[in-house]
């Protein structure tokens, strides 16, 4: 990020693809000027279309703009405040100058994350796939989980396994009340406790982590809070806020989530049927307010609480949402049928959109996720459909305890204690480095093509018999079978007449390869399974002889 300047009206220099800031400062001093007067700055790039990007009150009489251009050449900028007496803020005008970007981060490189016209998965604005593998620190911006040390030695650990997105809160973590000193960073709340304005300090302190996570590739995926908020700050001060976040990060590569559990009412609520009701309302109208302005379009979605299960359900109008995201649950083995049911009903819905899961079963979650059943839930997802991507989450880690500071007890009627394992512990569970080896397995193919086809082995996943096999892949190219451990080994159906094939064994929990050669199967198109080197889950994958992989 550039060095912040208070020289008004030249010319400014930026790289394209990368947030570039400034400042402005207000020749009017305000009693609150986060709630009195609202700056944008008009941006018209090379081509003359404009963008209008909201600034962001900085503290004192400090205003700040952040603006990542996407051409190269000549912008032009003109401020426009709300108060157009103040000669500092309103109608400055000045010039961009916008150079190619030349590094190696790939969201520099290839640009913010979009939805691909399939609408089926997600692509850079350059076209480039992208494959979302998330890792949920929802606890992310609270003081004991510590700026620099632990954050950036996360940070790197996540990305060398192959993570590519991270799910944060801005403010306010769920699971508490607005103010609970649980969920303090360094320069306290997001809010001031009598709610008339934002701490623009706590904000600085999200600021290094969101800018440290970009600036390693890693897509921040920002969650204002938890959706009860919405009902305790109100519905224009909800729209605020998003104004504020938006304001702030923007300009960076980042998706958006309104809220997590958006349509969950506040625990000690005597009205929870009407909660529910007004939450729906407000985070509707609240994500068509994001939608008019984010002049970077960054995607948008909501988080909903298990009782809805998919985002779709927590607005009244789908088609503000860029990607449905789901909540399956955290109950192991019972949650694969609610898991596979929803992402098939999601996939076939209208509108279409690309579908992930964004919480199940976190790793030890009630000490009963093991690492096969991270492993197991990532090919479930996958070949149900959700070629997207998908969330992984660690019991301990989401709420950051430490040794020495536990997130305690949740303000659930009687209290839930969700874990007391530390966050430092919880990272090196073995699942999280499990799931980098499958995606890294899919990375090898069109995986953005690739089909749900459980018909294709035998036996497979059903309602009834939910720990089976499930399959999926790209008719006449690719198969992808995982089966879990079990005395009967799966037989592979339907395999196309003169089509060859070659196999191997995937090993999910270190990645080794085992070759099966070229693949026999029955005049039906028949093929057993052989027995692996040893039982446990496994994937098995099929090449059609002369596909081609991703270059």
């Amino acid at each position: 990020m550039n060095t912040i300047e208070k020289r008004r009206g030249n010319r400014k220099h930026g790289i394209k693809n990368r947030a570039i800031e400034w400042s402005f400062y207000s020749d009017r001093i305000y009693g609150e000027p986060f709630s009195e007067i609202e700056l944008d700055v008009l941006f018209t790039d090379p081509e003359g279309k404009g963008h209008r990007v909201p600034a962001f009150w900085r503290g004192g009489e400090q205003w700040s703009v952040r603006f990542s251009p996407s051409m190269i050449g000549l912008y032009q900028y003109r401020t426009i405040c709300t108060d157009v007496s103040n000669e500092g803020l309103h109608n400055i005008k000045g010039e961009l100058m916008v150079e190619d970007y030349s590094g190696n981060n790939p969201l520099y490189r290839h640009g913010a994350i979009r939805v691909a016209e399939e609408r089926k998965h997600f692509e850079h604005a350059d076209g480039t796939p992208f494959f979302w593998l998330a890792d949920s620190w929802w606890g992310g911006n609270v003081k004991r989980f510590r700026w620099p040390e632990d954050f950036q030695l996360l940070t790197a650990d996540r990305l060398e396994k192959g993570f590519t997105v991270i799910q944060i809160f801005a403010g306010f973590p769920p699971l508490l009340d607005m103010f609970d000193e649980r969920g303090a960073n360094e320069a306290g709340f997001p809010w001031e406790e009598d709610l008339s304005s934002i701490n623009p300090e706590y904000f600085e302190m999200m600021d290094l982590r969101i800018q440290h996570l970009v600036d390693r590739g890693l897509v921040p995926c920002i969650y204002s809070g938890a959706g009860f908020n919405l009902l305790k700050l109100g519905l224009e001060k909800t729209k605020q806020y998003w104004r504020y976040l938006i304001a702030r990060w923007g300009a960076y590569p980042v998706m958006w989530c309104a809220c997590g559990e958006g349509d969950l009412p506040w625990f000690h609520s005597k009205t929870k049927d009407e909660d529910r009701k007004a939450l729906k309302d407000g985070w509707t109208e609240t994500i068509g307010y994001m939608r008019s302005i984010d002049a970077h379009h960054r995607l948008v979605t909501i988080h909903p609480h298990p009782m809805a299960g998919s985002a779709r359900e927590v607005v009244h109008k789908p088609e503000l949402l860029d990607f449905d995201i789901l909540q399956t649950g955290h109950f192991h083995r019972r949650s694969l049928v609610k898991t596979v049911n929803l992402i098939k009903e999601s996939v076939q819905a209208a509108p279409q959109m690309p579908v992930l899961n964004g919480e199940v079963c976190y790793e030890e979650v009630f000490q009963n996720s093991p690492p096969i059943h991270q492993r197991f839930l990532f090919w479930a997802c996958v070949l149900s459909g959700a070629v997207a991507g998908h969330s992984y989450g660690a019991a301990g880690l989401w709420q950051f305890n430490t040794e020495d500071v536990k997130a305690g007890t949740s303000p659930h009627e009687g209290g839930i204690n969700w874990s007391e394992t530390p966050w430092n512990v919880a990272y090196k569970y073995p699942g999280s480095g499990q799931l980098g080896y499958s995606k890294d397995l899919l990375m090898d193919y069109p995986w953005w093509r690739i089909e749900s086809h459980f018909e294709w082995v035998e036996p497979h996943w059903d309602q009834e018999k939910y720990e089976m096999p499930v399959a999926g892949g790209i008719p006449g190219e690719l198969r992808i079978i995982y089966f879990p451990p079990d005395n009967i080994l799966p037989i592979v159906h339907g395999i196309e007449s003169g089509i060859s094939y070659t196999g191997f064994f995937f090993n999910p929990i270190d990645g080794e390869k085992h070759d099966l050669g070229v693949i026999e199967a029955d005049s039906k198109g028949n093929w057993q399974i052989p027995a692996p080197p040893v039982m446990q889950d496994w994937v098995v994958v099929l090449e059609a002889v002369n596909s081609e992989k991703p270059s």
